[in-house]
């Protein structure tokens, strides 16, 4: 007879709870987790040893831990909640959409003694539902752009690879996030990701920073420091803003490319570098090159692939995903349950043209967050100066009117400039008679120009 063999559930509970697909943990009246199944074990990535006697809130780092703790409402209220949807993050780091139900836990005298939870996974009810919407996902990039979607299908091709990559875009597309993104796809993932803004630096601070420096270099060397390419050394190494190099930076940079090597500031050894190099700009590099002012070998070295990232105004049917993305994260940084944007709201966002990008959306919204205390974004909770921005051409009274006029009169102006102020043609796109656009261009006061 073994007597070390592991002891099988002996109950049929404990059958049940073993045998079913859902996960399954129950707390004590100090958060602490007293039960946990094995489908808690597959869907967390974390085993039964690890989680018995830890708070549930360190095992599970769920969204709503943060802001509405399920279990905690059960115990307060005495009632049971089912089917809330929330998110969990696995031991791997993993985002898992989940559904959670909880309920009570009392004992034989009806006394209560703790909570349970039970929590399905729903990664592929998730993956359906954003197929079914025509979304396109890579890591935590989500787009409907076709666009985006060419991106997609040949990144993970990219990430694989070793070769150097050259991100193009204008500022606030998310070059960094991109850079990060193909990081996290590739063999290096494990390894450090050190990025650098080369136009935020001088060209001796930028130097230095890049490939580090020996004691007694300069003055007030005095210590060695370790340079960026030390600091991602087996990983990536992301130069944001390439085209701002200087001539000598680009020479040394040459270097590093073609034979692996540098030489810190002050030092005699050469040191190999190994680093997956991934650049970005929003400049032309190949014009900078016949200007002179980017070398050419290196512009050849830096864009063996190119991937371009298409401005926010390119793929505006994105801006709700953004807008939802945003308002999810700043509910879990701020504990705030702010459930979205008004359909005002969202009608304005989708109306303007972002010279910021994706950056200035976040922005707009961070902004809302600040007067938005529940319920829904509104008009009035977002920046003045994006509400009221001028539109050429025009001189009207924004001050003073309601939301929705302010919506009405940008939604009209900004018609009537891309169509020239040809009335007729303007009434044709916003879909009315050219009588009620001049009877609405009356009523709000907007003075078109003289010469029209």
């Amino acid at each position: 007879m073994i007597r070390n063999q592991k002891k099988e559930p002996e109950s049929s509970t404990d059958i049940i709870l073993e045998s079913i697909s859902d996960g399954v943990f129950t707390v004590d009246l100090d958060w602490k987790i007293t039960s946990f199944n094995r489908a808690a074990e597959e869907i967390t990535g974390i085993s039964r040893k690890e989680a018995i006697g830890r708070r549930c809130s360190e095992v599970f780092r769920a969204s709503m831990c943060e802001v509405s703790c399920a279990l905690r409402q059960t115990l307060e209220k005495g009632s049971s909640l089912i089917n809330q949807a929330t998110f969990i993050i696995t031991a791997e780091g993993q985002r898992i959409p989940i559904s959670v139900s909880t309920a009570l836990l009392k004992d034989k005298k009806g006394k209560v003694i703790g909570g349970a939870e039970t929590f399905r996974d729903l990664s592929l009810v998730e993956e359906l539902r954003k197929e079914l919407k025509g979304l396109y996902h890579l890591g935590d990039w989500v787009s409907q752009s076709l666009q985006m979607r060419r991106l997609f299908e040949i990144l993970p091709q990219v990430a694989s690879s070793e070769t150097t990559l050259l991100i193009q875009g204008e500022t606030g597309t998310g070059k960094d996030f991109l850079a990060r993104t193909i990081h996290n796809l590739s063999s290096r993932k494990n390894r450090p990701f050190v990025a650098v803004n080369c136009g935020a630096l001088p060209e001796a601070l930028l130097e230095s920073e890049l490939f580090g420096y020996k004691a007694g270099a300069f003055t007030g060397a005095n210590r060695d420091k370790l340079g960026r390419f030390a600091l991602a050394e087996g990983g990536t190494l992301f130069l944001d803003e390439i085209g701002e190099l200087t001539p000598s930076i680009q020479v040394k940079l040459l270097r590093v490319l073609q034979d692996k090597t540098y030489e810190p500031l002050g030092g005699t050894r050469t040191l190999k570098a190994d680093v997956r190099l991934i650049t970005a700009t929003h400049k032309n590099l190949a014009s900078l090159v016949k200007k002179g002012l980017f070398r050419e070998d290196l512009y050849y070295r830096i864009h063996i692939v190119q991937l371009e990232l298409p401005p926010l105004r390119n793929r505006k049917e994105d801006i709700p995903l953004l807008a939802e993305h945003f308002v999810g994260r700043f509910n879990r940084i701020q504990g705030k349950a702010i459930t979205g944007l008004s359909p005002e709201t969202l009608s304005l966002l989708m109306a303007h043209d972002y010279p910021g990008n994706i950056r200035e959306l976040e922005n707009i919204i961070e902004h809302a967050f600040v007067l938005c205390n529940e319920g829904e974004i509104q008009l009035c909770h977002l920046p003045e100066s994006f509400i009221l921005k001028p539109v050429p051409g025009f001189r009207v009274p924004l001050l003073g009117k309601d939301p929705f006029q302010v919506l009405e009169t940008q939604l009209i102006m900004q018609t009537l400039v891309r169509n020239q102020f040809d009335r007729d043609a303007a009434a044709r796109e916003l879909g009315i008679h050219k009588s009620t656009l001049y009877r609405k261009i009356q009523k709000l006061k907007i003075t078109l120009p003289l010469s029209r």
